[in-house]
């Protein structure tokens, strides 16, 4: 199977590793010239995570990379994807699946980013998203883990599924796109808060933010006309839980540095995604307190200007325990 990844970040490059050498794939390794993580593996052969496998190719031509695949993995960040698949689809792509392996939500419009590539021209059909807990740093050292692919498309799904499954990843068939998409990008908005909890040293609430952080996702998800205990699968608790204890999450590590009023300076995607979760939240009248509580954080607060970043985040997440008392299901 031919396979090309467009994007060779971290993740991207871990990616094109595991299906170069795990899986044994051709791989074309897609990254645009003068990009900081292309350039060097273009000099290098390697960067911090991965090296480049004799079955992967590096390029930054993109025709070639779309026209060449039998499928085509795309990880950049989330919020380039609609100005990205304008480029892509100048090219000759018909029928051919994309897999997105990317965990965000669209800030300008509040749409997944399924919705975002149907409208850039790509069939529901074609469209799959692989997504779920794991790090880099852990897969390449040979420590296994669980994700799941879903997708409208019954058969793409499971001929992914089953065709990228190895002893360092087991998949798992989703069966809830709009829970699978939400439940993914709505987790680096809890490791956020996760952070901002490490950071100022309330680690104990860790517990209380996974349980009542996924009731909130699975609310909304459940507006939207997903499944509630989708809230609960491998996409977004399961996900999560690695996320939370994690030292390699960019998003836990940004809520904590931003409590010691530090700016974290890699991408976390869910800075980006609070802001989505908000309007979809007022769009479908859902209550989401955590997810406001890290918009207020992140784009609100003056937490980088005002000295006192771990009083000051905490000063906003403990406002929460001044609601009034409810059921807890």
């Amino acid at each position: 199977m031919k396979i090309s990844v467009l994007g060779c970040g971290r993740w991207g490059s871990f990616i094109a590793w595991y299906q170069a050498v795990i899986l044994k794939n051709k791989v074309v390794s897609w990254g645009p010239e003068g990009d900081y993580s292309y350039e060097i593996l273009k000099n290098t052969g390697k960067n911090e995570y991965v090296t480049l496998d004799s079955n992967i190719t590096l390029t930054s031509d993109l025709k070639s990379a779309v026209e060449s695949a039998d499928v085509i993995i795309i990880s950049i960040s989330s919020q380039g994807l609609r100005g990205f698949m304008q480029r892509v689809t100048a090219y000759d792509v018909a029928d051919k699946p994309f897999v997105l392996c990317m965990k965000g939500i669209e800030e300008s419009t509040g749409k997944r980013l399924s919705e975002v590539m149907k409208e850039s021209g790509i069939s529901a059909d074609s469209v799959a998203v692989w997504v779920g807990p794991g790090h880099i740093q852990a897969f390449t050292r040979g420590i296994p883990n669980c994700m799941v692919i879903d997708s409208e498309n019954e058969k793409l799904k499971r001929r992914l599924a089953d065709s990228f499954k190895s002893n360092l990843i087991r998949f798992y068939y989703g069966n809830d796109l709009i829970g699978t998409e939400i439940g993914a990008a709505s987790k680096n908005v809890m490791g956020i808060a996760a952070g901002v909890l490490d950071g100022s040293g309330y680690v104990s609430l860790k517990g209380p933010l996974m349980s009542r952080g996924a009731n909130e996702v699975g609310r909304l998800i459940q507006a939207m006309g997903g499944k509630f205990n989708s809230a609960y699968g491998l996409a977004h608790l399961g996900d999560y839980e690695t996320t939370l204890f994690s030292e390699y999450s960019h998003n836990r590590r940004y809520g904590e540095m931003m409590a010691h009023g530090s700016r974290f300076e890699k991408l976390a995607e869910g800075v980006m995604t609070a802001k989505a979760m908000k309007k979809l939240g007022d769009r479908y009248g859902v209550d989401l307190p955590i997810t406001n509580a890290v918009y207020e954080v992140c784009f609100e607060s003056k937490v980088f200007e005002s000295g006192g970043g771990a009083k000051h985040c905490m000063d906003i997440i403990l406002k929460l325990f001044e609601r009034s008392t409810k059921s807890e299901f």
